[in-house]
């Protein structure tokens, strides 16, 4: 229990520190007068992965993830109405914005009856000169699910993980944006006894406009290959999701497909165990919608 206090310390700490180079960027921007490119990605989630935008100042955003059940293979199928009769995973969260660049979140997972606690802050911003924008991420999780047994968790420190990533995105045209996104896993007790207690992993996502309030979206993330042993009780393949975005206004809506069974980072990333290849594909959807506190 003590790491995870520590994280959240740690994230207090970034929260503050953030405000405070978050003044000192103001101002150099103010000075130089630049014009920033705006919406590189029209939600903070691609399909999987975080993107590299963060909330406005004041703006509260209530956020709901659903993943079902296989499509088709062993455990889909018409029994189980092609994976719509199986919740998987149901993720509920409050994103607000402490600046125009750091948000703070909360949020809670049906999968291990996790919480988990994040902090994001745009670090530069894509202009004339600033070829790309920097995003980083941070976000811890505790599961708060009774242990199968007695040796599942010695402790509390065992029932915490913690995620660190960078997004780096690009915006080339109105309708194309592009980010990769390297990141690292910490965690006290791997799934499987033979796993590697801590993971790297790179993601990639893209978004496609299509037509008005239509884009395409999809996103990969790379862990097996990293250092990843490969002799595991357990067959984990690379999470990679692909869905329709759709804005409405002030929701922003989007229906997707992907092989993982999961929402937040650390989950998804070391936990997938289902294939495109196999029938492990789900449908999932994911609805955003942003309320402003601060009177604009």
């Amino acid at each position: 229990m003590n790491k995870f206090f520590f994280c959240l310390l740690l994230i207090s700490t970034f929260s503050v520190c953030a405000q405070d180079m978050d003044s000192i960027m103001q101002n150099l921007d103010s000075g130089a007068e630049r014009e920033f490119v705006q919406a590189t990605f029209k939600s903070p989630r691609l399909v999987l992965l975080q993107t590299n935008e963060t909330q406005n100042k004041g703006d509260l955003a209530f956020w709901i993830g659903h993943r079902f059940g296989d499509i088709g293979g062993e455990f889909g199928g018409s029994h189980t109405l092609f994976g719509l009769d199986v919740a998987t995973d149901l993720y509920i969260g409050f994103d607000y914005g402490i600046t125009d660049r750091m948000t703070i979140g909360v949020g809670r997972s049906k999968f291990n009856e996790s919480y988990n606690l994040l902090a994001k802050y745009k670090l530069l911003r894509q202009h004339e000169f600033m070829p790309v924008s920097v995003t980083l991420f941070g976000q811890s999780n505790w599961i708060t699910r009774k242990a199968f047994n007695n040796n599942e968790f010695p402790s509390q420190n065992d029932r915490t993980s913690h995620f660190f990533q960078a997004t780096v995105a690009k915006k080339f045209s109105p309708s194309f944006s592009l980010m990769l996104s390297p990141g690292y896993l910490f965690r006290a007790q791997p799934q499987d006894p033979q796993e590697m207690q801590n993971l790297f992993s790179v993601g990639i996502g893209g978004r496609l406009k299509i037509y008005k309030r239509f884009s395409l979206i999809a996103d990969y993330t790379l862990v097996n290959g990293l250092g990843r042993s490969k002799d595991l009780n357990t067959e984990y393949y690379n999470p990679l999701g692909i869905g329709l975005e759709i804005e409405t206004g002030g929701h922003v809506f989007s229906l997707n497909f992907q092989n993982s069974s999961y929402i937040i980072e650390n989950n998804f990333i070391p936990n997938t165990q289902k294939s495109w290849e196999d029938g492990g594909v789900r449908f999932g959807f994911a609805i955003s919608r942003n309320f402003n506190l601060a009177g604009r």
